[in-house]
Parts: structure tokens; sequence; C-alpha cells
């Protein structure tokens, strides 16, 4: 096939807005490292994958299952080992980083947002008897 248009692949897949979803999977999929079931004669991975969609050499029910449910890949937990988590906590303790908590809120009866100290009102006040 020396033009893909969507035309070609409408028989298959009647809504064009699908078309282009599978379409668009599919491309990705090669740009992960896919397999190709047609030859790349120089196309970019949509024009692949439109063709492979018209020459019916891909499972249309497989792209379906990964647009819905996305890629099942097994892939392993890489936990560090017990070295690099040493490495890890000191490089933690060096930057000055430690596990406690947030700072100590100062006395529970002050409001939030004021710096003064509680006894100003006091002062304030013994000023206000010295003028008297």
């Amino acid at each position: 096939m020396a033009r893909v248009t969507v035309e070609d692949c409408v028989g298959l897949v009647p809504n064009r807005f699908e078309l282009v979803l599978l379409a668009a999977q599919r491309a990705r999929d090669i740009r992960s490292g896919a397999e190709l079931t047609v030859e790349k004669d120089n196309d970019k991975n949509a024009v692949i994958a439109l063709r492979e969609i018209a020459d019916e050499t891909i499972d249309l029910e497989t792209l379906r299952h990964e647009l819905e449910h996305g890629r099942e890949v097994d892939t392993e937990i890489d936990e560090p080992d017990e070295d690099a988590m040493a490495v890890l906590a000191a490089e933690a303790a060096w930057a000055g980083v430690t596990g406690q908590s947030a700072p100590v809120e100062e006395e529970a009866g002050a409001p939030e947002g004021e710096d003064e100290p509680a006894e100003e009102p006091a002062v304030e006040a013994e000023a206000v008897a010295e003028e008297e």
C-alpha cells in the first residue's frame, strides 16, 4: 500500500474517533519498542500504525484493551540495598534533614501571627498610670 488513508481503515473501525485512538495507541506501542508487523518504509509511527490496521496485521481487540486498561507490564519493584540506604541516610544527615516532626508551637493561649510578648499590655498600662 503506497499511501494509507483513513478510508482504508474505516471498513475495519467504522468510528473515526476510535480509529484515531487505536492508531495513536499503536503508534505509542511502536515508539516504546513493539515489533512492527509491516515494513517501516521510512514512514512515521502513526502511518505505520494505520498501515497495520488497514492490513489487519494487528489485533484490534488488544489495542482496545490497552486503551481501556493501559499496558499491563510486569515490573519488579527495585528496592535499594542496605549500602544504598546507608549512603542516603548519611546524605540526609549531612544536608540537615532529620526525621523530627514540625516545630513545637508557642504557648497555646497566644493568638497566631502575634510576635510581641504577652507582657506588653501591662507596660502600656503603667505608662498610662504615670501620665495621670
